[in-house]
């Protein structure tokens, strides 16, 4: 269910690394239990502006808010404390960690026994049964016991967003969930992202234009770092500067 208040704001918020103008006053609101979807050609500043929502990159100028929140200046580890999740465009997984293995530990983290892991992973069966549900979700639960690093590259996106789930966000932010994955496991991670809960807010990077499409209900694109459009999908997806400069339209 959505609330009046924004998920996410971001206002004016300017990148700059060196001679190269990252970000441009980028601005976008992002409802709470919104599906938001961020759009642009390669080197449109998409990851940057995760970045700075994230924490990872401080802006020059501009202010994030979470949650009515203002996080502008907070560690990343403090906004993860506020709901916030994020995936990256590589994983980040341990690989030397079983498929469940590492789903738990996010789940373990979620509920603050992150110092007593492998205690924790051996005895806390409803930890066990919540991280095992992540996984039958993305129909992954027959590699549970797989160490990570033998798993394929699709195999291994679709686990980190297991992870994700496990760590129980209230705003989660997908970079590229689909990038380099098969037909079929692109499915897989469409279908869970269809099936995410009304409550959950997403803001989702995608290249894959049918994926964005079919998840998001709100578009922003992105071009020389400078938002060119913002507004409901259908809206945007037949913006004629949109289709000129991403869709290669005519």
């Amino acid at each position: 269910m959505k609330s009046a208040s924004p998920a996410l704001e971001a206002e004016g918020v300017t990148v700059q690394f060196g001679g190269l103008l990252a970000l441009d006053d980028v601005s976008l609101t992002v409802a709470s239990g919104g599906r938001h979807g961020i759009l642009g050609p390669n080197g449109a500043g998409k990851t940057t502006l995760f970045n700075v929502i994230t924490g990872f990159v401080p802006a020059q100028k501009g202010r994030i808010t979470v949650q009515g929140k203002e996080v502008t200046r907070l560690r990343p580890h403090r906004r993860v404390s506020l709901g916030m999740v994020r995936t990256f465009q590589i994983t980040t997984l341990l690989p030397d960690l079983t498929a469940l293995e590492n789903v738990l530990l996010g789940a373990l983290m979620h509920l603050g026994h992150q110092r007593d892991f492998l205690h924790r992973a051996r005895s806390d069966r409803e930890a066990r049964k919540q991280s095992m549900d992540k996984l039958r979700a993305l129909e992954l639960d027959d590699l549970a016991d797989v160490r990570v690093g033998q798993l394929g590259y699709g195999q291994q996106r679709q686990l980190e967003i297991a992870l994700a789930l496990a760590l129980e966000p209230r705003l989660l932010l997908l970079d590229e969930p689909t990038a380099g994955l098969s037909a079929a496991e692109t499915t897989a991670v469409l279908d869970l992202l269809v099936r995410l809960p009304g409550d959950l807010t997403l803001v989702i990077i995608e290249h894959d234009l049918e994926v964005v499409f079919q998840v998001a209900d709100h578009l922003t694109v992105l071009h020389y770092g400078k938002c060119i459009a913002d507004g409901p999908a259908e809206v945007v997806r037949q913006d004629p500067v949109v289709r000129e400069v991403y869709l290669g339209a005519r």
